[in-house]
This record gives C-alpha cells, sequence and structure tokens, in this order.
C-alpha cells in the first residue's frame, strides 16, 4: 500500500499540472482533494489511463499509500486553509516525513509552521514555485527552503520536474525555514515591477507615436530578439497580435484598465520598509496597481484635472522608440538590483546565507521572470561574491551609462506629455540618488533638529549635535 513515491492534497489548476508533471517524470503520485468530486473529475479526465497517479478519498488512506519518510505536498490557498491541512495531517505522520507547501504562503508563516512541526520531529519546507500553469506541467522554477535533511529527500524530485537551462535544473536549496517563499515572495516583487515597467513603454508608445497594436506587436517582438528578450516581453508581443472575437479589435484595447494582485507584491515592499531597504521600482508597480483598481475615481478626476494639451509628437520617432527600449532595459537592471539588495538584507537577518549565483540561475528557466540577462546576473555575483548593489557590476554599470541619455529622453517625454511613468521614474531616481555623493539629507537633518532636537553630524569634525535655532 505505501509505495507512493509524494503525494500532492490541492487538485486545482496548479495541483493537476504538477501532478501530470511528476508522473511524466516518473514518479508516482497520490493525490486528495478535500472535494471528492474533484479527484475524481481529474483522474477520470487528464489522468485518466495514467496508472502511477493513485486517487485516494481520505486523508488516511492517502498518508498510508506514501512510502516512508513520506513526502506530502500541499497546493492549497495561502493562509488559514494550509494550516487547516497541517494540523489535519500531523496526527497521521511519523517522525521524519516531510510536509512541503507548495503555495505563495507568507514567510513569516512558514517559519512559524517550519518550527512548530520541528519540534514533532517533522520537516517542513516552505517551496516557491513559479511558472504559473503552464511552467507547472512543464517544468516550473522552484525554491525549496527547510532542513537539509528535507531537502537530501525532496531535492531530486524537484530537480527532476524543474525546467532546465543549459543542461542545470532551475532547482536549488534557498536555506533554512522561510528562505525558499521568502525568495519566491521577492521573485513576485520583481515580477510586478517588470510588469509596470512594460505597461509604462507601452503607454509612451501608443499615446505619445500612436502606435497601433500591430506596430507595437512588431517592436516588442523584435526586443525579444536582444537584450530584453524574456518571458514577459514575449507574451507582451503575443498579447498585441490577440484579436477580440466579439469586436474584431485588438483584445488589449477592450481590456478594463483595472489590475488586480494576491498580495506578495506588497508583502515585498513591507519587508523592504522593515529592513530599511530601497525598493522604489516594485513600490512604484504595486502602486500603479492600486490606483488603477480606482478606476471610478480616475474617470472622474479626468474630467476636473487639466494636463498638458495633448500634441502630436515632432521628435524623431524611432528615436524615441529606441530611448523608450534603453529606459527599459535600465529601469529593469534597477528594479533587480534592488530585490538582490533586499533579498542580501533578510538574508543576514535571519542568518539564511543565501545564494545570488542559486537565485538568478533558477531564475532562467520555468519562471515568469525569466530572461536572457540572469545569466548576466549569476556571473556578476560568480566573479563579485561581495558584490554591494547590482549596479556596480561592470557589465550593468556600462549598461547604465551607455543608456541614460536615452532613459531621461524617455521619463521626460512622459512627463511633458502628461502620461504616467511611475516605475520608469522611480528606477531613474534611484539611479540617480544612489551615484550622488551630495544629496539634500543635510536640510531634512536640519529641520529634523530644529522641530525635534533630533541632532545631526557635522562634514568637517566627528560627533553629534545640536542647534538652538531660535537663539
Amino acid at each position: 500500500m505505501n509505495h507512493n513515491d509524494i503525494g500532492l492534497i490541492g487538485l486545482a489548476v496548479m495541483g493537476e499540472n504538477l501532478v501530470l508533471n511528476l508522473e511524466s517524470k516518473g514518479f508516482s503520485v497520490a493525490v486528495f482533494n478535500r472535494t471528492q468530486e474533484v479527484t475524481e473529475c481529474f483522474v477520470g479526465g487528464r489522468a485518466k489511463g495514467k496508472e502511477h497517479i493513485v486517487p485516494t478519498y481520505s486523508l488516511e488512506d492517502f498518508v498510508k499509500s506514501l512510502a516512508k519518510p513520506r513526502k506530502i505536498m500541499i497546493m492549497v490557498k495561502a493562509g488559514a486553509p494550509v494550516d487547516t491541512v497541517i494540523n489535519q495531517l500531523i496526527p497521521l505522520l511519523e517522525p521524519g516525513d516531510i510536509v512541503i507547501d507548495g503555495g505563495n504562503s507568507l514567510w513569516t508563516d512558514t517559519q512559524r509552521r517550519e518550527k512548530a512541526l520541528r519540534e514533532k520531529s517533522l520537516h517542513f519546507v516552505g517551496c516557491g514555485v513559479s511558472g504559473g500553469e503552464e511552467g507547472a506541467l512543464k517544468g516550473p522554477s522552484i525554491m525549496p527552503g527547510g532542513s537539509q535533511e528535507s531537502w537530501a529527500a525532496v531535492g531530486p524530485i524537484f530537480r527532476k520536474i524543474a525546467a532546465i537551462v543549459e543542461g542545470e535544473p532551475c532547482c536549488r536549496h534557498m536555506g533554512p525555514d522561510g528562505a525558499g517563499h521568502y525568495v519566491k515572495m521577492v521573485h513576485n516583487g520583481i515580477e510586478y515591477g517588470d510588469m509596470q515597467l512594460i505597461c509604462e513603454a507601452y503607454a509612451i508608445l501608443k499615446n505619445v507615436l500612436g502606435l497601433s497594436a500591430s506596430e507595437l506587436h512588431h517592436i516588442f517582438s523584435e526586443w525579444n530578439l536582444g537584450e530584453l528578450n524574456s518571458y514577459l516581453i514575449e507574451i507582451t508581443a503575443c498579447i498585441f497580435k490577440k484579436l477580440d472575437a466579439e469586436t474584431g479589435k485588438p483584445i488589449v484595447d477592450v481590456i478594463l484598465d483595472k489590475a488586480g494582485q494576491k498580495g506578495t507584491g506588497k508583502w515585498t515592499v513591507g519587508s523592504a520598509t522593515d529592513q530599511g531597504i530601497v525598493l522604489s521600482t516594485i513600490y512604484a508597480a504595486v502602486e500603479a496597481r492600486i490606483l488603477s483598481s480606482q478606476k471610478n475615481q480616475r474617470v472622474a478626476a479626468s474630467q476636473l484635472l487639466p494636463g498638458p494639451s495633448k500634441k502630436s509628437f515632432e521628435g524623431d520617432r524611432q528615436a524615441l522608440i529606441h530611448a523608450v527600449r534603453d529606459a527599459l532595459y535600465a529601469s529593469k537592471i534597477v528594479s533587480y538590483a534592488q530585490g538582490m539588495d533586499l533579498l542580501g538584507a533578510t538574508s543576514e537577518f535571519y542568518h539564511w546565507n543565501l545564494n545570488f549565483v542559486d537565485i538568478a540561475t533558477i531564475w532562467r528557466g520555468g519562471c515568469i521572470i525569466r530572461a536572457q540577462f540572469l545569466n548576466r546576473i549569476a556571473e556578476a555575483y560568480k566573479t563579485h561574491p561581495g558584490l554591494q548593489n547590482l549596479m556596480l557590476d561592470p557589465f550593468f554599470r556600462d549598461i547604465l551609462a551607455k543608456s541614460q541619455n536615452s532613459w531621461r529622453l524617455a521619463v521626460s517625454t512622459a512627463v511633458q506629455q502628461g502620461i504616467a511613468a511611475p516605475a520608469f521614474s522611480a528606477s531613474l531616481a534611484y539611479y540617480d540618488s544612489y551615484r550622488s555623493e551630495n544629496l539634500p539629507a543635510n536640510l531634512l537633518q536640519a529641520q529634523r533638529d530644529f522641530f525635534g532636537a533630533h541632532t545631526y553630524e557635522r562634514v568637517d569634525k566627528p560627533g553629534t549635535f545640536h542647534t538652538q535655532w531660535l537663539h
């Protein structure tokens, strides 16, 4: 009875696809879903005829069907549902068994769960899985955190089902307790930034140059052949050529400009605030989604708040397209630099010893932010293990230097035309702030000392000082 290599609980789309992936790589998989009909539908449909996918209809039978140490992957909605399943499993498990949470759980929840299960001699793995439905089926990027013992047991399975890039599986052990879910969270934050930057490039090209969806398709397809090659650029090019069956218009033009979010971007920004790390590009992306959701207010404000008068663009159209492309690339570098900075600070805080080379390597395939330049990021950290900021690596430093005039042209054009480009602007402001020997914080410190006697340091001698400003 107890022969299955791994069990999976939760047969929504991601769960189903992971099961099919596991089965296709030669693993026997027990499956369980709280609603029996879902299990029956799966085994009678997509899993029909697959002998190594074994349906179970009680948690007791599910657990009994697994080879020891039992490896159980939970694919349910983050939050309370995960705790519910864990609490139901615990009485059925034995020391050494491994529970894996493959959802987008908050890393602090993962730390709490790992500690609680460790005290019961059980292993808990918080495992980030990226790549969406297609990735889950064909090979995702997998970011497991937990004990070395649990990694020794689940690593061979995960590396077998992960995406492969240049012969290397996109799965490595991230670190203890919440490290895996934290890395996945930052991945998602960078994803927010990437998507917003692409949207701002689209907004400038569409609203300033009046480019059609067909023209945008060709531009993004061309960009995807070069340094900007990535999954998100690729799918953006595909989006622009898709027509709506009802109206015949490009479907992107009939989609309401009201974005959703599930929370990982906000978690990333909150963690950056706690760690004292600048995350301005991702912060701008999160705020842009929030503002987009305020559709009714924006429609009303559009009739009341004036902007610059609309005028046709009289400059070099190809130069602006090139400038937007450079601004997108430079801003993308800033976003990754900020994300890696956050990973470094949190790794130090929790003593995770995160490996940036490993992280960049497993993000090259399977995941949503997979991109050609992740090879360069991996190389940067391999060459300079103590690199303080990705922008300081010679390769990226050179790109930023060559891109900055175009970057400024794209941002200034957006400002002059009244087109919101918060992530482009925030990225450029970060670059300018980071490269500034002197910032106006001296005046800020004077203000703080004036109203709150918060003191300040001086440029000409050591020590802490306070001025009696009104005397």
